[in-house]
């Protein structure tokens, strides 16, 4: 059965290198391969019936290969992924129901309508409204929307596994991409700026955070789904090679948030395994920290130097940056003047933008989803926020065994602040935090390796 998987599975991810090729070589199948996988994406949940939880396979899948999609113009709208989750999220809810304890997220929605009531008012005549709202709301709302779905859905640990393997595969794809846009590392890297031709030619601040994100899934492949040698050795080569590539975007969020969810789930699976497989995860552990140490010098090598200087909050001269969020801070502070300016209702939806423009003269959208829904929702983003922030506590207290709750919300927690929502990652695996996940066998979490 195990072997079976193991084949299953590298089938899979070598389909989906193969596909990360024939993109690169033929680029104009990357709008044909994002129709697929809405319309074969709902073709499998409705031949299902969604009785395996399909929707959020594939909605995982869609988290997976987002990034992909933006940075080979695959998609035919721009907010593709929301969107899409969204629509399948609303298909499970018609096949499964949902729970009355999602009522919370009916509220966290209805608490963002006055804010866009607000931006249709306030935005300017020679600004497109519909889209400046839908950049800025569609986030909150995929997250409200599969915050519904989700909300205390019963799923068990084997079917949780099938929905990160199916976010997995995509960012092998993602990878490769990268890495035939970029072969050589050495011959981009000029200055510690964040790196749009090691990015593959798109945002490295995206890309960082689903590379980020890859690595946790590749670690969470090695450590529950590796068993066999066979499969342990290529999760492995896949872990380095996607820290290595998510490290050279020289977006330090997405790498930061990576180690963070990988460190919360190993004291998670720590505490709920036996003294021998307790001490088969410390020397797994010590493997990992090697192979850290590896890929950091190597990546070091690669750039020159230069990814140490950026780590250290330098320039390429080595001389300290006086900001230490590469000008974030600067957003961040005229977020807070909007909100103290129009505390009630804020500055409206899609506003945030145009306001800091006549404010400072810089024209640039949020990277920070905390400080503009405050600032476009006023009071009701405040009280929004609250619900996003406890919900999953509580959810986390009434099932303390998911070794997954806090990885989901740390990786929802520090994307929001660097890179608002501009994915749906961080709405969708907010989301994935709210399970109620079930267990059938009390040794299904062991760490354990033929």
């Amino acid at each position: 059965m195990e072997t079976n998987f193991g084949n299953k599975y590298l089938k899979l991810i070598l389909l989906h290198i193969i596909l990360g090729v024939i993109c690169f070589l033929l680029p104009v199948l990357t709008k044909l391969y994002s129709l697929i996988v809405f319309g074969g994406g709902l073709w499998y949940v409705i031949k299902n019936k969604n009785r395996n939880l399909e929707v959020l396979q594939v909605a995982a899948y869609i988290t997976g290969i987002e990034v992909f999609f933006r940075m080979t113009n695959g998609m035919h709208i721009t907010e593709y992924a929301k969107y899409s989750i969204m629509i399948f999220m609303v298909v499970g809810m018609f096949y499964d129901g949902i729970k009355k304890s999602s009522v919370i997220y009916f509220f966290f929605i209805l608490l963002l309508l006055p804010g866009i009531f607000v931006g249709v008012n306030n935005l300017r005549f020679d600004t497109n409204v519909r889209k400046a709202i839908a950049f800025n709301i569609s986030g909150p709302v995929c997250l409200g929307v599969s915050a519904i779905y989700c909300m205390a859905r019963d799923i068990s640990f084997q079917q949780l596994k099938q929905v990160l393997i199916a976010m997995t595969l995509p960012i092998a794809t993602t990878t490769t991409y990268i890495f035939l846009f970029t072969p050589s590392v050495k011959d981009v890297v000029t200055n510690t700026q964040s790196n749009f031709e090691a990015s593959g030619g798109y945002g490295p601040n995206q890309v960082s955070t689903i590379l980020g994100l890859g690595m946790f899934l590749f670690f969470v492949q090695l450590l529950l789904n590796s068993k066999d040698k066979l499969t342990t050795a290529v999760n492995t080569i896949l872990l380095v090679i996607v820290s290595y590539r998510a490290i050279v975007t020289f977006s330090r969020g997405g790498v930061m948030t990576g180690l963070a969810m990988i460190g919360f789930l190993s004291i998670s699976t720590f505490f709920i395994l036996n003294a021998q497989a307790k001490m088969r995860l410390i020397f797994y552990g010590i493997i990992g920290l090697i192979l850290s140490a590896a890929i950091w010098e190597y990546s070091s090598q690669e750039t020159g130097g230069m990814i140490d200087k950026r780590y250290a909050n330098k320039n390429a001269s080595g001389v300290e940056k006086e900001s230490q969020l590469s000008g974030r801070e600067t957003l961040m502070s005229t977020e807070i003047q909007m909100f103290m300016e129009n505390p009630f209702l804020g500055v409206g939806v899609g506003k945030n933008k145009e306001y800091r423009e006549e404010l400072t003269g810089i024209e640039a959208a949020s990277h920070n989803e905390i400080t503009r829904m405050v600032a476009e929702h006023g009071m009701f983003g405040i009280f929004a926020f609250i619900i996003l922030v406890t919900t999953p506590l509580f959810r986390f207290l009434a099932n303390t065994r998911n070794i997954f709750i806090i990885s989901f919300v740390v990786f929802w927690a520090l994307t929001i602040n660097h890179a608002a929502m501009r994915l749906a990652a961080p709405a969708f695996v907010y989301a994935l935090s709210l399970l109620n996940v079930k267990f059938t066998q009390e040794n299904e979490t062991v760490v354990h390796r033929e």
